[in-house]
């Protein structure tokens, strides 16, 4: 959409900077559960859950498959993206042939609410009702988001994106970083407030979810659908695979879009692997304490916030192209580094954070806001369903290649410098991509910078 067109869609100024405000806030509402439950507590917490129903040789034997404990949760998260793919697909064609996004996005951020308020109740040997409301939370979330990118065209015109889509990205971490800080007072005086550590854990594994659940009203009050469904197809609903395959078939009449999504699918796959597995390398490989994992994710909120604006404004200044494929380089440097860090010392672990935090917002941020200009009008919603399944549904291949790596040589180091191919990968790719030409074949305006 043009500026004229996205101004005359939404309405007048004041209720474009309304609505976008409102948007702004999903990221508040559910960035505490990426945050609070994949990134710090869930990890770790499911891991040793699985490890004490294993068995003498350390395997746990869900639907009679034998999975050693370590490797749990990184198949649980595979699983839950794999159930994404189906999903996701038929709701953003639903969204684009209705126009009504928003009652689905409601549908799917208190489903995955509900999941993750669930997780209060794991104790004991409990490792397969976890596995069941991450794979069941993960998928919603990745549906939320789907649907909550689509927006993006919608509220904000084609200069004011890299910027909005960055703000964004900054609320959502500060979120994190808030409500980071109040588990870590609860896990760490966990005795002065007279619950055990693990009843501390499922407390704030809890109240992810219910923060996720109550700060989602503030979009869904204040964004609007817009009445004017496409064009229908009339092929009717088509299962997850046989939608997916339609919308990519689609997406052959833009090549360059689908060039993009390529390289966003390969090196956003070592983002999402790197987000979701930190915690258990710094716990399993590096020795580190639950409060030193609390604290280092911290770091990397309260950075990305900051960072997620500087790549902002540097986009403006040199184009979103150049700027995520600068962060890609640092994401590369970052990881090699994290395989020489050594056991036992959180001031190292703490340096790496610090990268990770400068190019992780702004890396997501950038690639959202670039490939919203690559969406041909009035398919927003399915055409987001394919990125958010490079942003999430394809991210089973690095946690895979991550629980497979341990698996086979029992070194987290291992399995943590197997994910460098990804973002060498993604670079050689994204570079190949003119994003200008690729802007005017989708029938989009071009910004003066891009």
């Amino acid at each position: 959409m043009g500026t004229d067109t996205v101004r005359s869609a939404a309405g007048d100024d004041a209720d474009l900077r309304r609505q976008q405000r409102g948007w702004y806030f999903y990221d508040w509402a559910c960035s505490v559960y990426s945050t609070s439950v994949v990134t710090v507590f869930l990890g770790p917490y499911l891991t040793s859950i699985a490890e004490a129903a294993a068995d003498a040789d350390g395997f746990v034997h869900p639907l009679g498959i034998p999975v050693r404990a370590g490797s749990f949760f990184a198949y649980a998260i595979s699983l839950s993206v794999i159930l994404a793919v189906l999903v996701m697909p038929l709701v953003g064609a639903a969204a684009d042939r209705t126009g009504r996004k928003k009652p689905l996005l409601a549908a799917a951020a208190y489903t995955g609410a509900a999941a993750t308020a669930g997780m209060f109740f794991l104790d004991g040997d409990r490792y397969l009702l976890g596995g069941l409301l991450l794979v069941v939370a993960n998928a919603a979330q990745s549906v939320a988001m789907m649907l909550y990118n689509a927006y993006l065209p919608q509220i904000a015109p084609p200069e004011e994106r890299d910027a909005v889509s960055s703000r964004g990205w900054a609320f959502g971490y500060a979120a994190g970083a808030l409500v980071l800080v109040l588990n870590l007072v609860l896990y760490s005086g966990h005795e002065s407030f007279g619950v055990s550590e693990g009843t501390a854990v499922r407390i704030c594994l809890a109240s992810a979810g219910l923060w996720w659940g109550a700060f989602a009203l503030i979009p869904l009050r204040r964004l609007r659908d817009l009445r004017a469904p496409v064009r229908e197809t009339g092929k009717g609903a088509l299962p997850g695979f046989r939608q997916l395959a339609a919308t990519i078939r689609d997406m052959r009449r833009h090549p360059l879009t689908l060039a993009f999504l390529l390289a966003y699918l390969v090196y956003n796959d070592g983002i999402q692997t790197v987000i979701s597995q930190a915690s258990v390398y710094g716990s399993k490989e590096l020795g580190l304490g639950q409060s030193t994992l609390i604290v280092a994710v911290l770091l990397v909120q309260v950075l990305a916030v900051a960072g997620a604006l500087a790549l902002g404004r540097l986009a403006r200044r040199y184009g979103a192209k150049r700027t995520i494929l600068g962060s890609l380089v640092a994401w590369t440097l970052t990881l090699a580094a994290g395989y020489f860090l050594p056991a036992g010392a959180p001031a190292w672990f703490f340096v790496l954070a610090a990268g990770i935090g400068l190019v992780l917002g702004g890396s997501q941020a950038l690639s959202r806001s670039l490939f919203s200009h690559l969406v041909p009008p009035g398919k927003e919603a399915e055409y987001f369903s394919a990125y958010e399944i490079s942003d999430r549904g394809m991210s089973w291949l690095g946690p895979l290649l991550f629980g497979l790596t341990y698996q086979l040589t029992g070194s987290y180091r291992d399995a943590i410098i197997s994910l460098v191919g990804f973002f060498v990968l993604g670079f050689a790719l994204l570079v190949r991509v003119p994003v200008r030409r690729a802007i005017a074949d989708a029938g989009n305006p071009v910004p003066e910078r891009i």
